[in-house]
């Protein structure tokens, strides 16, 4: 790698601090457009995503998957299967050595190929007047750019101090498979963590204050649910937090639940309750950079702070927390720095998942939000069990909502939760961009048997009754 003594000229266009997906994202389309590029290192090569987050916990998803997949061959006339872990320690290995060799390919290895860009990684950067601090040494450039991520959040839960809690990163990184897991926080990655560790053969308790996906359509929400509980996932919702500490049986959770204290109590505790912006020790405050209550940085739609010629981007900001929308908005931040680009951050068509079985996906206005914006509102709900990919391949949970502009007929969003939803979504992402009416997405051809069909079908459930229509009648 390349250091910042590369420079002969000390003279940088830009200084990224942070080398995540967002940082990489920003110094190579600074370093395409002739720029000369700082890249201050600010943590592990490859950020979150690579190392701790979508990389390891997909690919242990994907494990689990395997394992489900063959206890459930029995849904099938004449099948039978099964399947167990055999050896915990492997699969970990397995996990880490695919994320060590896609942290050395799609990062460490792309900086000799980009001339523009000189990787600094000598601790931890601060923010001063015309550039950062680090190593003990000032580096100036007339922007900075900051995308120092996050980091695993740990809520103000009395006794939390006192039982080593996990977190969605050193869970993956046990020795040992736990017979028993808690989980406090049912969002996205809590749900996705808590079904895999399941899978794995653990006891899995999931607890949150709200219900499973808060931020998902209330429908979708109560799908997920009854598939986690026929998985044997105890859930329990709509509660407050009392104390954790340790007991005989491992670690007790104090709850209370409509009134009612209760004790949860299993070998270890697992926190996913979000997570916090990496900003404490930048300097920022003094910089006069203005963050939110959890530490993200505020930054406008052109990506910039409330300091005039220091943006951000990435899940350090008040921005979406997807590490394809950090490179998306890095992008805008980078041009926006160096060429003056005027260009504007857009997330009206991001489409998000939620990596569970099944799949969640969703894009655009849920039916709250649009009613919220001032639409009247119509949507349409279509189970699963009227889609025929659904029916055949005997795998009946789930549904697809849609909703749209009564007046106007025009689409505004729609969530999916299938076996195959993260693939489906792609495809109402288009109608959205493309400004389609309910009506046109029901009139578009879809190949029979694929599980996106069922958005024709969830289409033509605004004005009729989709099971009283033949195979591709619509």
């Amino acid at each position: 790698m390349k250091d910042c003594c590369s420079n002969e000229n000390g003279a940088y266009d830009l200084i990224v601090v942070g080398a995540g997906s967002a940082g990489f994202s920003a110094s190579i389309t600074a370093a395409e457009a002739g720029k000369r590029v700082a890249l201050v290192g600010h943590g592990t090569i490859g950020g979150t995503c690579v190392n701790f987050g979508c990389v390891p916990s997909k690919a242990m998803i994907r494990a689990a998957e395997a394992l489900h997949g063959a206890r459930a061959a029995a849904r099938f006339p004449g099948l039978s299967g099964a399947a167990q872990v055999d050896d915990w320690s492997r699969l970990v290995a397995g996990k880490d050595d695919l994320v060590a060799k896609l942290r050395q390919k799609k990062y460490a290895d792309l900086l000799p190929a980009y001339e523009g860009i000189d990787y600094i990684d000598e601790g931890p950067a601060i923010v001063v007047d015309g550039g950062i601090e680090v190593g003990g040494r000032k580096i100036t450039a007339p922007k900075t750019l900051i995308a120092t991520g996050s980091r695993p959040l740990v809520p103000a839960l009395r006794g939390i101090e006192d039982v080593e809690p996990l977190d969605s990163a050193s869970l993956l990184e046990l020795v040992t498979l736990p017979e028993s897991l808690i989980f406090v926080g049912a969002g996205y990655i809590g749900a996705e963590l808590a079904q895999m560790m399941a899978r794995m053969g653990v006891k899995v308790t999931l607890v949150a204050r709200s219900r499973l996906l808060p931020g998902a359509e209330p429908e979708v929400s109560e799908a997920l649910s009854e598939a986690f509980e026929a998985e044997g996932i105890t859930l329990l919702t709509g509660l407050q937090y009392g104390s954790v500490s340790k007991s005989e049986g491992g670690i007790t959770l104090r709850i209370t639940q409509e009134g009612a204290k209760k004790d949860v109590t299993a070998e270890r505790i697992v926190i996913t309750a979000g997570r916090q912006a990496n900003t404490g020790d930048l300097g920022l405050e003094e910089a006069g950079v203005q963050t939110d209550s959890r530490g993200g940085i505020v930054v406008g739609r052109d990506m910039q702070t409330s300091c005039p010629g220091i943006y951000a981007a990435g899940d350090v900001t008040n921005r979406d927390q997807f590490v394809y929308m950090a490179a998306y908005g890095a992008k805008i931040a980078a041009r926006n720095a160096v060429t003056d680009a005027g260009e504007q951050y857009n997330n009206s068509t991001m489409p998000w998942v939620v990596f569970t079985d099944p799949q969640v996906a969703g894009v655009g206005l849920s039916e709250r939000q649009a009613r919220d914006a001032g639409h009247d509102v119509k949507t349409s709900v279509l189970p699963l069990d009227q889609v025929p990919r659904a029916q055949t391949a005997r795998d009946t949970r789930g549904l697809i909502k849609l909703v749209a502009d009564r007046e106007t007929d025009r689409l505004l969003g729609g969530q999916i939760i299938a076996p195959e939803g993260s693939d489906t979504i792609q495809t109402l992402v288009m109608a959205l961009k493309a400004c389609m009416t309910t009506k046109a997405l029901g009139e578009t051809i879809f190949p029979y048997l694929t599980t996106v069909e069922g958005l024709k079908l969830a289409a033509q459930t605004f004005d009729k009754d989709v099971a009283l229509l033949s195979c591709c009648a619509g």
